[in-house]
This record gives structure tokens, sequence and C-alpha cells, in this order.
């Protein structure tokens, strides 16, 4: 391995370890805000059979199957598609137009993923 390289690794690692330590960071000082809070007000609970929650916890899974896999799809569709309108692009500069469309029929799987995931969570 040549200087550039382990050089273009220790900077990837490194952007990586600050990423990493900046979300963990982050997600304690909003979970430490408010885990600390004490409810002085009353609020009325809303009591659920245990059947209607693990209709409801399916509900849940359900939805985030939709959007989590939705979005997966998109990204390994615009991974691909991608790739290719760039190579066609190098070759014929004139159907960049071309080329976007199709990256955003692939991006439209999100859309579709995350309407799908509303519409389940409306029904719960």
């Amino acid at each position: 391995m040549n200087e550039h390289q382990t050089n273009l690794k220790r900077r990837l690692t490194a952007s990586v370890v600050i990423l990493a330590t900046a979300v963990i960071l982050i997600g304690f000082a909003a979970t430490s805000h408010v885990s600390a809070q004490e409810s002085n007000q009353t609020t009325a609970v809303k009591t659920v059979s245990p059947e209607q929650a693990q209709v409801s916890s399916f509900g849940f899974v359900a939805a985030a199957l939709a959007f989590g896999l939705g979005a997966l799809g998109a990204g390994i569709a615009i991974g691909n598609v991608g790739a290719a309108a760039m190579g066609a692009v190098a070759e014929k500069p004139e159907i960049a137009g071309q080329a976007l469309i199709f990256i955003a029929l692939a991006e439209g799987l999100v859309v579709f993923g995350f309407i799908t995931a509303l519409l389940i969570l409306g029904r719960i």
C-alpha cells in the first residue's frame, strides 16, 4: 500500500470515529434531558388490552419494514442506476437529463415506502 492509500485510510478512520463520537454525545445530551424531567401534570392514559397492544406492535413493525425496505431498495437502485447513468453521460453528455429521470424514478421507491408507512401508522 502506498503512502496516499495509507493516508486516506487513516483520514477515513478518523472521520468515522469523530462522527460516531458526535452521534453518541448528542444522543446522551438529548436523552439525559428527557429522562430528568418530572411530570407535574396528570395526563390521561389510554388503557389498551394485551390483544390490542400486540396488534399495534405488528403495525409498528410493518410500518418500519415498509419504510426501511423501501429505503434499502432505493439505495441499491440508485447505486446501480447512478453508476450506469454516469457511464452513459461520460460517453454521451447530451443524455444527462434522461439519466436524471431514471435516478429520480429510483428515488421514488423511498417516497412509496414512506407513504405506505404513514398509511399503516394511520390505521393503528
